[in-house]
């Protein structure tokens, strides 16, 4: 049987009630109680307290005093210092008056033993008595009389801790095992009692039925061999040979056999489900039917979907009904109580609400819509119907009627019944013309724009259906009718594009300006703009560059035009209407032929969305415009060499020294031009020319590095001698020189130039990186840490040189050291987003991603730490979110080298060619010239002809996955 739980359990305590008390336990007190089992009318137990603090025999003594109506005045109860011992006056009452001498007495014997106790004391001090003697000096006779009562009461009365004194000094003699031994207090009760719970009650399956039922066959069935030989065979009353009643009767138990009939049991419970079912069906209560076949299912809907409190819905009812009650004609009433119902899932009270609306609002349309919504199929028409004639002139009801159709042909009936009734209605007409076919349209749309003449929208739908005479009729036809929309105008000037009348499509634009001023027509250049979008998207391109020329200046002061005109470009260019960025871009070119910037931002948009054709068109008109411009002469140049054009790019920087003669960047790209296509010896002459012509640092330079990448060592040096006699103040020089001196294992002699070049040029961070990594590789490693720490004194803050200490002592195994840089370093250097990415990587693993959490707070839009968290995430596996970190990272450095070289590692090992691929091109285009391990891969005497795409797969190759 299932336990009840106490109903009484976990609830709290009457008021008043006090445990133990029915049973008469008052307890005693000791330090631990919380508070007596007693009840609050009984005196409190203060035996142990001092005479004159007791409660319960003073008051015992009170209550006898107060019983005790005669006076015991016998020689026997008189004492000559204190008189009777009882009050003589107790019988008389006790008022304020007697309150206050009392009060007086008691003070005045306070404050005389006071004075007693001093004189005692100062008579002990003048005969300078001990402590001692003072202790044991004679007492007044009150001290000592009240010390008697306490001893007394003390021992009529002993405290509990008195009581186990003695027990208590036995503990010391307690062994530690005797100690431990101790049991702990505990719950003695067994673990049901002490966790009472429920008992889960388990359905039994009918497999468990049928299994013991065959198992009890075998004690109700006799074997024939028994028969045979007899024993059992004697038939008596009411034994196992006389079928008992009901025993063997068709049932749950199948005839013959001991096994339970599941079949049956199915059976009986379908038909027991069928008949309830029935019985609902069959009593029909207003418009509640039940489905038996989808009983089940429509339960869900039965459950509401609200998930209120139900007070709130039962006083928002409450309310509703109250207004329904005072303005009955109040058509959102009805709408709002409607829809209450609905959401509590009471539809039926719902649909009866709103039909009750209907008939005190019939000329409510909403209340109308809201009824064929809430109504099912059929019923929602009936309900359409009858609205329709309360008002034939709504439309929305008519569309709805038409949405209710479920046939073509239908809607299309209710749609022209409706334009019998609603003949202007522009909405109407638009859902009748869309379910017919063109022609039918056509025909439909020529009598719509007679209804509706003023709808820009049927005259441009039938201006789209006719042939190109017919739309030019009805366009013309609408601009008489509507003379202030410019959507007409711009269609017209499509038209005519699209039938190939370019030369038209300007003067329609003009005319379209001129006219819609004329009829007062203000024009927004914000909305023009976006028609020319929407032009250049459906691919009206010659329509949208007429009019981006006819608004693009208007409304704008002559000297916020520049700034103007290139935002509108930036935000064409984002909306991906290229055509209309073009032409703000001729147009601007028109207006600032001589200004290098629009030229420049003309180049670079037709480099990234244009063709090369168009590009080098362009930078031949701003070479003329702008000869001076170095930059437009190099990039036409350039853009001939990439295409292979060699002569042209010669023929371009030709015209550039024309133009520019002394110019050391135009100088240096026809070395470059030359270089690269192996003309090794027209190098050198332009080299020569240049350093007799226009002599700099950078000219030297790159004569040094085409001596040495050739071999020519002993040139090299001489040129290099021969530039530090003139520039010894450019740190690269003296670079140079000592990577020369290295790569001939002249150690010394390295050492020697990078020391005089950090003289010249203390600041130069490579320089101090040169010398120190010199020095770490000849083993000399306190020296390296010597030269970096004095690279750190001259140059405080330098996020390069903290990076280059750290790594320093990392790779000579101090990892405890290169923290604590770490750590110096950062604070030197908070917002050094290198000295973040690599303390990430120095943390261990399960402390990176605290580090690079902190990284993101101080440099969010670092490309360091974004890579150093890519990493992160490609170290812990996370494909999806390390390849949008790394987009991250491009993204916002496209300059950085060492990021596009993982972010192809990545893709090399967990993505497809065509990402790969994707990557590669994306780098080729940026052409990075930054990053670590880019430029000791780029830099490299031998990689010196490498093109973008082979220094991107020499550096991936060199990164391992050891992060």
């Amino acid at each position: 049987m299932n336990k009840k739980k106490k109903p009484f359990l976990g609830m709290p305590a009457p008021l008043g009630y006090v445990p133990g008390l029915g049973r008469g336990a008052t307890g005693f007190t000791t330090r631990s109680d919380i508070g007596p089992a007693r009840d609050a009318n009984d005196p409190v137990d203060d035996r142990h307290a001092p005479p004159g603090k007791r409660t319960v025999g003073d008051q015992m003594k009170k209550n006898q005093a107060a019983d005790d109506d005669d006076e015991d005045l016998n020689d026997t109860n008189y004492d000559e210092f204190n008189g009777y011992a009882g009050s003589l006056f107790s019988s008389g009452p006790y008022e304020k008056d007697d309150e206050e001498a009392d009060a007086i007495y008691a003070a005045l014997d306070k404050r005389m033993d006071e004075r007693r106790k001093e004189r005692r004391l100062d008579w002990l001090t003048a005969t300078s008595t001990s402590w001692i003697q003072m202790i044991l000096l004679p007492q007044s006779p009150r001290e000592q009389r009240e010390k008697e009562e306490i001893e007394k009461y003390r021992m009529e009365r002993p405290k509990i801790q008195q009581q186990f004194s003695d027990l208590k000094r036995k503990l010391a003699e307690v062994t530690e095992e005797e100690w431990l031994s101790i049991p702990e207090v505990g719950d003695a009760r067994n673990k049901r009692q002490r966790n009472p719970r429920y008992e889960k009650l388990t359905p039994v399956p009918d497999s468990f039925f049928a299994k013991h039922l065959q198992t009890g066959e075998n004690h109700t069935s006799v074997d024939p061999r028994q028969t045979q030989f007899g024993g059992l065979n004697t038939p008596y009353p009411g034994g196992l040979n006389t079928p008992y009643p009901g025993g063997m009767t068709p049932g749950l138990m199948t005839p013959g056999t001991g096994e339970l009939d599941m079949r049956k049991i199915g059976q009986a419970r379908n038909t027991l489900m069928d008949m309830r079912l029935s019985q609902v069906s069959d009593s029909v209560s207003g418009q509640t039917v039940v489905d038996p076949k989808g009983y089940l299912t429509d339960l869900n809907s039965m459950i509401p979907t609200h998930g209120g409190d139900i007070n709130d819905i039962k006083k928002a009812r409450l309310l509703l009904k109250s207004v329904r009650e005072t303005n009955p004609h109040h058509p959102p009433a009805w709408i709002a109580s409607a829809r209450l119902e609905e959401v509590t899932g009471k539809l039926q009270v719902a649909r009866n609400l709103i039909m009750k609306g209907t008939e005190m609002c019939p000329k409510s349309e909403d209340v109308w819509l809201e009824a064929a919504r809430l109504q099912p199929g059929d019923t929602a028409k009936a309900v359409v119907a009858q609205a329709v004639r309360h008002l034939p002139q709504s439309v929305r009801i008519y569309i709805r009627a038409a949405e209710l159709e479920t046939d073509i042909r239908a809607k299309k009936r209710v749609l022209r019944k409706a334009l019998e009734h609603v003949p202007n209605s522009v909405r109407l007409w638009k859902a009748a013309v869309e379910l017919e076919e063109p022609e039918d349209a056509r025909i439909m749309l020529s009598r719509a724009v007679e209804c509706c003449p003023t709808s820009v929208e049927l005259w441009l739908a039938l201006a789209r259906l006719e042939t190109y005479e017919n739309a030019r009729k009805v366009l013309n036809k609408a601009r008489e009718n509507i003379p202030t929309d410019r959507h007409i105008w711009i269609t017209a000037a499509k038209l005519e594009e699209a039938n190939g009348n370019t030369q038209m499509v300007e003067k329609i634009i003009d005319r379209a300006i001129t006219s819609l001023r004329a009829n007062g027509v203000e024009i927004n250049r914000e909305q023009w703009i976006q028609d020319a979008e929407e032009c250049d998207r459906a691919g009206s391109v010659a329509t949208c560059q007429a009019v981006m020329r006819a608004v693009i200046g208007i409304g704008i002061e002559e000297e916020d035009r520049k700034h103007t005109w290139m935002e509108d470009a930036d935000s064409c260019v984002a909306h991906n209407a290229l055509e209309c960025a073009r032409a703000i871009y001729a147009y601007a070119l028109q207006v600032f032929p001589s200004k290098k910037s629009v030229w420049l931002r003309a180049a670079y948009f037709e480099k990234n969305h244009g063709t090369r054709e168009s590009l080098e068109a362009l930078l031949q008109r701003a070479v003329a415009h702008c000869p001076k411009a170095e930059v437009l002469w190099l990039m036409g140049a350039k853009s001939k060499w990439l295409a292979g054009d060699v002569p042209a790019a010669r023929s371009i920087l030709a015209l550039a020294f024309q133009a520019n003669p002394n110019s050391e960047e135009i100088w240096l790209a026809a070395v470059k031009l030359e270089s690269e296509n192996d003309e090794y010896e027209r190098a050198r002459r332009l080299l020569a020319k240049a350093r007799s012509s226009a002599p700099t640092a950078r000219v030297f330079m790159k004569s040094v590095k085409l001596e040495w990448v050739q071999d020519n060592i002993r040139a090299a040096q001489d040129l290099c001698e021969e530039a530090l006699r003139h520039y010894e103040d450019f740190p690269k020089l003296w670079m140079m020189k000592g990577q020369i001196e290295e790569q001939k294992e002249m150690m010394e002699k390295a050492r020697e130039a990078y020391n005089q070049g950090l003289k010249k040029c203390p600041h130069s961070t490579p320089l101090w990186l040169l010398l120190s990594r010199l020095e770490e590789k000849i083993g000399q490693l306190t020296r390296a840490r010597a030269i970096l720490e004095k690279s750190r004194l001259k140059n405080p803050k330098n996020p390069g040189l903290w990076l280059e200490s750290v790594r320093l002592e990392y790779r000579a195994g101090l990892k405890n050291i290169a923290n604590t840089l770490m750590a110096k370093a950062l604070q030197e250097c908070p917002n050094s987003g290198i000295l973040w990415s690599e303390a990430i990587f120095l943390e261990a693993r399960p402390q990176r991603r605290t580090k690079s959490v902190d990284a993101l707070k101080k440099c969010e839009h670092d490309p360091h730490v974004l890579l150093a968290v890519a990493k992160l995430f490609w170290s812990q596996r996370k494909i999806t979110k390390a390849r949008e970190w790394f987009h991250r990272t491009v993204k916002i450095d496209s300059d950085l080298g060492d990021a596009w070289a993982f972010f192809y590692k990545f893709e090399l090992q967990h993505g497809t060619e065509e990402q790969q691929e994707e990557v590669r091109k994306r780098c080729e285009s940026a052409e990075p010239r930054h990053g670590e391990l880019w430029c000791a891969v780029s830099k490299d005497i031998a990689n010196w002809q490498k093109k973008i795409g082979d220094i991107l797969r020499l550096v991936a190759g060199r990164i391992k996955n050891t992060f």
